[in-house]
């Protein structure tokens, strides 16, 4: 017996005997407004049986519709005696009715999904019309098309079970199906991960990650200039990618130059915008800003403002401020920079001879570098990095510096450390070093080169070897990244593996390089095995373009009072000139030589020779009367 019959939703009971005993309310809500959108009618009817009490049912099957129709009651939407169409059945067979309608039936293949919810959207309804007569959001509604839109080859791949779904997901990258189809046979099997797939559609795209499009102000502003974008929908790290690269450009540049406008007013005499750092520009001639005192009333205020800045910071780090304090920290911090920046100039000559380079460094930050003196603006007297030259003046006879092995040790873990920090810090190079050291070993098994890096993974602590080691800024920095990366990396090591797979590949480069940074050693002792290792970490510092000064500074306490009176006194003479050698010669004891040695290296970006980076022969003029740093600097006792 099969009646249709018409029952009131009020004397409709789910049925004791329905095998189905469990439902989502998720599911139930979608179900609702399916019902909802589709007039309140059921496409398929409600099968029931005869319930214990006159008049009323239960549900054998369609428990679930007769869940959501009894939550569009509650809700006042329809009747509470809504009238529902309904199969009536012998009670007998109940239970079978209901195992059959909830296992004898098959799902729809997701690409027959993908391309009704494509068919929907072609006939003209909106997506948000779409996602309300299935109960799903915008989102999801969005995405099944942009997956409909994928080249039809690709989805008949994922019909046939060659394909996974994340695999076809980053296609949707892209509309071109010539280029879908072309990517696919070009990757081998082993290297269609998904990533794979998104980076060879995207090459000629600027994902919003990148530094150009974070320092205009994101793909907002490039979308306000005009620019158009391509939304990767199930990517959720990256928000879309920039398709006019011109553009991008164009509006960095616009920016830039913005912010040279205040440099040009400094009064240099040259000022470029380049987006990224101008190759090579470390090793080029540069001037330092000179130190000016303070007048009185300018030392008064800045006292002032400091000890104001310190009450502040108190407060608030107690929660004892009020809502303005931070806004008041913020304007303390301008006059105290402002007021610092008067404690330093450079010279009208270095204003007439030199200029300034205004660019994006590598994390994306504005970058203004001053000072630099182009190739052939003034005379070249230098060979290695930290030996300023006298313009105009003819080449020195280069010094006879002598170090004993010990300081030679403590300078070259100096060196190491700041190797250490730059490279943490620039995951690029930092692969092609581990790269470079495994080749050495895997690829050349008889070669006598050795890398600076020394894999796998050894580390050596530095402290042993400095003399101060708590003054070095780049072992203080190197620390600080360690202490940082702790914070994130799992607690268990069981657990780092699966970790890993888990991080963008940015985060793991970045991890790469912290590794890799652990393993730095250019640290010359009286005796090693390392001598073409410690040579090598001048190239690797090259590559870095590290600026040594930057990260150890010359001193009495970390240099002069370790060295003798000859060696105080010629170091003097190449960092400030014959004059002030005069100085330090004729003081009476060596105490006095290192005071004043002090007081006059101060600020000249001078430091001793086994710190410095040495230049690629290359780079060496050619009949130079340059000589190795091994004869301009043989190791000797104190």
């Amino acid at each position: 017996m099969t009646d249709i019959i018409t029952v009131a939703l009020s004397k409709l009971d789910a049925d004791p005997r329905n095998v189905r005993k469990t439902y989502s309310a998720e599911g139930i809500e979608a179900l609702a407004a399916n019902i909802r959108a589709d007039g309140y009618r059921l496409l398929q009817n409600l099968v029931v049986r005869k319930g214990d009490k006159k008049g009323r049912y239960f549900v054998v099957a369609g428990g679930r519709r007769l869940a959501a129709l009894k939550l569009l009651a509650e809700a006042s939407v329809i009747a509470k005696d809504h009238p529902v169409e309904c199969k009536e059945r012998e009670g007998e067979i109940a239970t079978e009715i209901s195992l059959a309608e909830n296992v004898v039936r098959e799902e729809m293949h997701p690409v027959d999904q993908y391309e009704a919810f494509d068919a929907l959207a072609k006939q003209g309804k909106k997506i948000a019309d779409i996602a309300a007569r299935f109960g799903t959001t915008e989102t999801v509604v969005r995405k099944r098309l942009a997956l409909a839109r994928v080249s039809p080859v690709l989805l008949q791949h994922l019909r046939d079970e060659d394909m996974s779904f994340a695999q076809l997901s980053a296609f949707t990258v892209s509309d071109d199906h010539e280029r879908q189809v072309a990517v696919w046979n070009s990757l081998s099997p082993w290297n269609r991960e998904p990533h794979s797939i998104r980076r060879a559609l995207t090459e000629e795209m600027i994902p919003a990650t990148d530094k150009r499009v974070q320092f205009i102000g994101g793909l907002v502003a490039y979308e306000e200039a005009g620019g158009s974008v391509k939304r990767d929908l199930f990517d959720d790290r990256n928000a879309g990618y920039a398709m006019d690269a011109a553009l991008v450009e164009k509006l960095a540049a616009e920016k830039l130059e913005a912010a040279a406008a205040t440099v040009r007013a400094e009064g240099w005499k040259w000022v470029e915008c380049p987006t990224t750092a101008p190759v090579g520009y470390h090793a080029m001639k540069r001037h330092y800003p000179k130190a000016i005192p303070l007048s009185e009333e300018d030392q008064a205020a800045l006292d002032a403002a400091q000890a104001e800045y310190d009450e502040l910071a108190e407060l608030i780090e107690g929660g004892m401020a009020d809502k303005e304090a931070e806004a008041k920290l913020a304007e303390v911090e301008k006059r105290i920079d402002a007021l610092n920046a008067r404690t330093e100039a450079y010279s009208p000559e270095a204003l007439a001879e030199a200029g300034t380079f205004v660019f994006l460094d590598y994390y994306g930050r504005l970058a203004i570098e001053r000072g630099f003196v182009k190739p052939g603006a003034a005379a070249e007297d230098e060979d290695v990095e930290g030996l300023p030259s006298a313009r105009g003046a003819a080449k020195p006879k280069v010094p006879m510096i002598n170090h004993s092995a010990a300081l030679i040790e403590d300078l070259t873990a100096h060196k190491t450390a700041a190797l250490r920090i730059e490279l943490a810090n620039n995951p690029d190079v930092a692969l092609v070093a581990v790269v470079h050291a495994m080749l050495l070993s895997v690829a050349y098994p008889y070669n006598s080169e050795q890398s600076a890096l020394q894999l796998s993974l050894t580390h050596e602590r530095l402290e042993p070897s400095m003399k101060n080691a708590e003054s070095c800024k780049s072992l203080s920095a190197f620390n600080d990244l360690a202490e940082n990366y702790g914070h994130h990396l799992p607690g268990s090591p069981a657990d780092l593996f699966d970790w890993l797979l888990e991080q963008p590949q940015d985060m793991v480069l970045s991890l790469l390089a912290f590794g890799a940074a652990h393993s730095v050693n250019a640290v010359e002792k009286k005796f090693t095995d390392r001598k073409r290792g410690i040579e090598q970490a001048n190239q690797l510092g090259r590559a870095l373009k590290v600026s040594m000064p930057d990260w150890f500074e010359t001193t009495g306490d970390s240099y002069f009072k370790h060295v003798n009176r000859t060696t105080i006194e010629l170091s003097v003479a190449e960092a400030r000139g014959s004059d002030a050698e005069l100085s330090v010669r004729a003081a009476a004891k060596k105490s006095e030589a290192v005071t004043i040695a002090d007081r006059l290296v101060a600020g000249s970006g001078w430091i001793p020779a086994p710190v410095r980076l040495a230049r690629a022969e290359a780079e060496q003029e050619p009949n130079s009367e340059s000589i190795d740093e091994d004869e301009q600097f043989p190791q000797a006792a104190e």
